[in-house]
């Protein structure tokens, strides 16, 4: 069974990722624009992973309310694995990334997760 976690096969770097959604033509409109949504689905996730000089994605639909705040009280309630519809999406990395505004990813090497990750830093001149 598939998490919403990401994962490599070593896991030798692991993070935190986050996005600003672009404005001009979002992830949402650009998948309604390539017939891939439903009448009744909310885009609750998307993942990528890139193997040199490829890239998979995948966006996850779930099925009820359109509203976030209706999505997050009936996901809340769910006990057993999201059910929902994936659908792959054949995008290069540089237009995977344009469907974003800004976009940060953070790696630390395996093991110093717990040490390091959240935490303040401060840069020391050489």
């Amino acid at each position: 069974m598939e998490v919403f976690q990401a994962g490599t096969q070593y896991g030798d770097w692991k993070g935190t990722a986050a996005a600003d959604g672009e404005h001009a033509i979002s992830f949402e409109q650009y998948l309604e624009s390539k017939g891939l949504t439903r009448e009744g689905e909310f885009l609750i996730a998307v993942s990528f992973y890139s193997e040199h000089e490829f890239v998979y994605v995948r966006a996850f639909f779930y099925e009820g309310p359109q509203a976030l705040e209706e999505v997050r009280k009936k996901l809340s309630k769910v006990k057993d694995p999201i059910p929902v519809r994936a659908v792959e999406v054949p995008l290069t990395v540089a237009e995977f990334f344009s469907k974003f505004k800004r976009f940060n990813v953070v790696l630390t090497w395996r093991g110093l997760q717990e040490t390091i990750e959240g935490r303040e830093y401060c840069e020391i001149e050489e």
